[in-house]
């Protein structure tokens, strides 16, 4: 469920008119629902309820500092993946024992701000990893809590791209180590085990991954205590999907993955740690653009837009799907014919849609893309030399920029020329 509903005849994000937002701040743009983004948290939350358990907003998802403030103020951590996400969080005023920080490739600087500004845990993804944390803390007279991301060899069933859970790829340490990794871990002054930290992948529509996965971190749990390693939680990453089209089964509800936890790992007694990020912030989010032309092919028509690939690039990276519909409603009955739907760079990747059918356009005529609130605007680019576009926030019937539209000026400023040119 979103609050982007239509409403005589035009769309609204909860009480504001689009075309309302669209002639203040122009097109294209982003637009989020406050609304949307605090019911999709409380899900997760109301899922784990009875168990020790705290809700860790995967912040790449989609990063603005209003997004990581409207969910802080209700009670969620932050799950960062860059030094750059860590400050962010900060800034928004996420306290550092509220921060898990996730990835591959940690830098020496990253791990020095974090436990000087405050971590609630390293998720160590190697042992070369685990090396440098414990060198660092050493130096800083501090202790660096941290899970070890285990790879439990489980197939996600998603897309290759955001499969991060089978033994080829580069996340985590190979479950079947797992032993041989935490004594080692023990072993250095500077690290503190306190769990196990297990990311299967990103879009599930299934549970049985997570059971898999899952089961197999309940096993690891009691064999890792029997060695004498106090593990006393478990971060279990995100992933669960959201519903791209209406037409689709939809996904399982947080609902019905909080029971699996509960099922799989609530005799462990372990704080739980989910880290939820499209399933947050998904549908709570549109890119709403332009029609520029309308434009007769061979044996197709194009419905050519504002926005682009820089602007929205899932399509183009992974074949993603979205919805997207006139803002303002077709009439009842209205006949539908079909487009591709493309922008205006220069690449037959700028394609959103082929031969989607909409209702009759015109230029002007706005369309809004649903389900864009996640990896939109944080996986946008300048390419082209086209402006990151503004986001906005709505909450009831007030609406804020919460990212203004550079000017052309401030972009070609940025670049320095050198002296001898």
């Amino acid at each position: 469920m979103d609050h982007f509903l239509y409403s005589d005849g035009a769309l609204y994000a909860e009480d504001v008119p689009i075309s309302e937002i669209a002639a203040a701040v122009g097109t294209p743009f982003y637009v989020y629902s406050t609304a949307t983004l605090l019911r999709h948290f409380q899900l997760f939350d109301d899922a784990l309820d009875g168990m020790d358990h705290l809700v860790c907003y995967a912040m790449k998802a989609a990063s603005n500092q209003a997004i990581l403030k409207t969910l802080a103020q209700a009670g969620a951590g932050m799950d960062v993946v860059s030094g750059g996400e860590y400050l962010r969080a900060r800034a928004a005023g996420v306290p550092g024992d509220k921060i898990v920080f996730s990835g591959v490739g940690k830098t020496a600087d990253e791990i020095h701000a974090a436990l000087s500004g405050g971590i609630r845990q390293f998720n160590v993804e190697s042992e070369p990893e685990m090396e440098v944390i414990n060198a660092i803390a050493l130096e800083l007279g501090v202790v660096a809590p941290i899970t070890v991301r285990v790879n439990p060899d489980v197939d996600a069933k998603t897309h290759a791209k955001i499969a991060t859970g089978k033994s080829e790829n580069k996340f985590g340490i190979p479950i079947t180590r797992a032993s041989e990794v935490y004594a080692h871990a023990a072993s250095l002054p500077g690290l503190e085990v306190i769990g196990i930290d297990v990311h299967i992948g990103s879009q599930l529509t299934e549970l049985e991954p997570f059971e898999l996965a899952y089961t197999k971190v309940a096993e690891l749990t009691e064999k890792l205590r029997s060695e004498g390693h106090n593990i006393r939680r478990l971060d279990l990453g995100g992933g669960l999907g959201i519903p791209y089209t209406r037409a689709n089964d939809a996904p399982p509800l947080p609902v019905e993955y909080g029971a699996l936890i509960k099922k799989t790992l609530g005799h462990l007694g372990c704080e739980i740690e989910i880290e939820p990020g499209r399933l947050i912030a998904g549908n709570a989010g549109l890119m709403v653009s332009k029609v520029i032309y309308v434009k007769s092919g061979e044996g197709r028509d194009f419905l050519i837009l504002d926005g682009a690939m820089n602007d929205l690039i899932r399509p183009a990276m992974y074949e993603a799907h979205h919805d997207i519909v006139a803002v303002q409603e077709p009439a009842p009955g209205v006949e539908q014919q079909p487009y591709d739907i493309v922008g205006p760079v220069c690449e037959s990747g700028d394609t959103f849609a082929k031969e989607r059918n909409m209702p009759p356009l015109s230029p002007g005529d706005l369309v809004a893309f649903r389900s864009a609130g996640a990896y939109g605007a944080v996986m946008s680019s300048e390419y082209n030399t086209r402006p990151l576009i503004p986001e906005v926030l709505v909450h009831r019937d007030q609406f804020a920029v919460i990212r203004e539209r550079p000017s052309f000026d401030e972009i070609i400023n940025r670049d320095t020329i050198p002296e001898w040119l």
